[in-house]
């Protein structure tokens, strides 16, 4: 019998790759770009950590040169199969301190039979800018804060455009080499990297201050540390001033880093972990932050868009939303009415009361949009199904924060309420959340026939949790079918502890 030929199929699409020498770590990433989707298809994370090998003359050690290229061999393998213009190579703090940089830079391309370029702290800040506008969807003026190895860059920009960009010498690994000796942390330890970087800060802060930002960002590393250790302890919310002062205290508490516990902490964050937070709450003081969100990229993304540059006016939370509705099949034309119905009451709703405290288009337009995601599963549970699909896919452009609300909106958009699903989340946010919960519910019900003309003109009248929905003369009776579901729903409010009225 004739063997059968197979042949390839065909790849649609180009990949790309950047690689970020990090001061800590060094990082790869690969995407596949199809049809103008950015696809993240590999990452590489490998600890490094550089900077120790710096000694006072600023004389990377042979021992640390060696571990870098041992990481970058095997970003080497992953790279033969992409072309050398679709790959972007760039090393930071640490080769801009050394001077010996030149030894390793050699050998590095060597590796990786690519150009390796040294970029300045100004230029590191401004692609790590372009990385956190994109993936985050920045509206508005922003302040990004990226703590490395050895710098920290802290840049304010609006949209997608950097304005103001610092890049200052101070660092969780040089830091804890300098400040905490031997890994014991101690209340003075803390003390003495809190002046230094003050110090460091000094000459910048009125620069920032003299700006109104209407979010803070935090990329990767420390600020990905502490909401991986809120998310551990059940706490729902964006990091603040007082939770880090709680975690400083935990880490004297534990007196070293050998014995560092705290729920949630990597072991692989530990060594670097005081230093890092040290850094965290100086800024917060400093610039006077109330809260900080994590941003969905940094630097690499930065550098991946920087080649795409045709795409950097893409809406990032849009096409995300696209490629979920596409994803798993969800009614495009319903999500839409369910969507524009829920903003509307929920305008309706902040003209009365004033609880917004999170980005209201961003989470309940979402919700509404991916309230019927776990219909791809089926119906009964749909809603459940919905909130597991949201809580394990990547939704490129929401913070951590946007993204667990989205998720727990959807968990509890249909069938009896169970109100606990907010009791992780900050006082500040909860009324809010409840809101947009209360008003989703109510669309849904409302779109129940899944065409416009049936969809009323209604007005939402807010008495504190007594609400009344006033219809047009007579409409309810002339749609028995939607009046029964309404009083389902308001008997369902009712055991939350909500009023909701009809008229």
């Amino acid at each position: 019998m004739q063997a059968e030929i197979f042949q390839e199929p065909l790849v649609n699409g180009e990949h790309y790759a950047a690689i970020d020498l990090g001061s800590n770590s060094f990082h790869m990433v690969v995407v596949h770009v199809v049809n103008g989707n950015v696809q993240i298809v590999g990452k590489i994370k490998q600890k490094v950590r550089l900077a120790a090998g710096l000694d006072d003359n600023m004389t990377l050690s042979l021992e640390s040169m060696e571990r870098g290229w041992k990481c970058l061999e095997s970003f080497a393998e992953r790279l033969e199969d992409i072309p050398a213009s679709n790959v972007k190579a760039v090393a930071t703090a640490t080769l801009r301190l050394a001077s010996n940089a030149h030894e390793f830079v050699k050998r590095a391309e060597e590796i990786l039979g690519l150009h390796l370029d040294v970029i300045s702290g100004e230029e590191e800040a401004r692609q790590i800018y372009l990385g956190v506008a994109y993936t985050s969807a920045n509206q508005g003026n922003s302040l990004v804060v990226d703590i490395g190895g050895a710098s920290t860059e802290i840049i304010l920009g609006n949209d997608l455009q950097p304005i103001h960009c610092v890049s200052t010498d101070m660092g969780c690994v040089t830091f804890m080499e300098r400040y905490f000796p031997g890994g014991n942390i101690t209340q003075s330890a803390f003390e003495n990297a809190q002046d230094a970087a003050n110090r460091l800060l000094d000459e910048w802060v009125d620069s920032f201050l003299c700006f109104d930002w209407h979010n803070c960002l935090g990329a990767s590393g420390t600020p990905q540390a502490i909401v991986e250790i809120l998310v551990k302890q059940g706490i729902s919310d964006a990091i603040r001033l007082t939770y880090l002062y709680h975690l400083r205290q935990q880490c004297i508490d534990c007196a070293s880093v050998k014995t560092l516990n705290i729920e949630g902490l990597e072991e692989s964050r530990k060594a670097i972990f005081p230093s890092g937070l040290a850094i965290l709450i100086t800024l917060f003081e400093r610039l006077r932050i109330d809260t900080m969100n994590i941003a969905g990229g940094a630097l690499r993304e930065g550098l991946i868009y920087g080649m795409l540059d045709n795409m950097q006016e893409n809406d990032r939370r849009q096409q995300t939303l696209n490629q979920v509705v596409l994803r798993y099949h969800i009614d495009q034309h319903h999500a839409e009415l369910v969507k524009n119905l829920a903003l509307k009451l929920c305008h309706q709703l902040c003209a009365q009361q004033n609880i917004c405290h999170i980005d209201t288009e961003a989470v309940l337009g979402a919700a509404a949009i991916l309230h019927e995601t776990g219909l791809h599963i089926e119906y009964k549970k749909h809603h459940r199904h919905g909130a597991y699909i949201l809580n394990h896919i990547e939704l490129p452009g929401f913070t951590r924060l946007q993204r667990a609300a989205i998720r727990d909106l959807v968990s509890a958009h249909r069938m009896p309420i169970e109100t606990r699903v907010f009791e992780g989340y900050h006082v500040d946010i909860q009324p809010m959340l409840i809101g947009m919960l209360r008003v989703l519910r109510i669309a849904v019900v409302l779109c129940l026939r899944r065409q416009n003309k049936h969809i009323p003109n209604v007005e939402l009248v807010v008495d504190n949790h007594d609400w009344t929905l006033c219809f047009p003369k007579e409409w309810l009776n002339h749609h028995p079918l939607i009046k029964a579901e309404l009083a389902n729903e308001r008997w369902l409010q009712h055991k939350a502890g909500w009023t909701l009225n009809c008229i």
